[in-house]
């Protein structure tokens, strides 16, 4: 049963600002340092400048907030303007999770979703199964956190 569970999570939060400008500072990976409790920077790397499919950027990540830090390969995988952004975490043929920001404009301003989702191997299920309710839990509070504090920038 355990097994069948979703091996992800995900967190809404709705802001009074216009998709546009939230599509802007979701898709900046550059920016991610000012909301993420984990990952506090991030740089775009083979030539990319920007959010499109296929763009690669790597992210320097201090785990659960405390360590190891580590930096983490990173690939654009959707990056449908006003709509979604999404990159796969790890490297090329094998990441390990994809994290993503869907966006729809509601009630004058946009619902935000961030969430995160492990690639269904068999150790990804393993690690889930042992791991994932207190791990989903941290993903929680820290896509929480990251949300609320890009609200606190977008709606000033």
């Amino acid at each position: 049963m355990g097994l069948l569970k979703p091996l992800g999570g995900e967190v809404t939060v709705h802001m009074k600002a216009p998709v546009e400008d939230v599509w802007a500072l979701v898709s900046d990976v550059t920016r991610i340092g000012e909301f993420s409790p984990e990952t506090f920077e991030a740089e775009w790397t083979h030539g990319a400048t920007g959010p499109v499919a296929g763009a690669r950027f790597r992210g320097h990540v201090k785990r659960n907030g405390v360590g190891p830090v580590y930096w983490t390969p990173c690939t654009v995988t959707k990056a449908e303007p006003n709509e979604v952004f999404e990159f796969a975490v790890g490297l090329d043929k094998n990441p390990l999770n994809t994290w993503g920001y869907r966006m729809r404009p509601d009630g004058g301003g946009t619902s935000v979703t961030e969430y995160f989702r492990l690639t269904p191997a068999w150790f990804m299920r393993g690690y889930w199964l042992v791991l994932g309710r207190l791990r989903g839990k941290t993903n929680e509070r820290g896509m929480r956190t990251t949300l609320e504090r890009m609200k606190a920038v977008v709606e000033a």
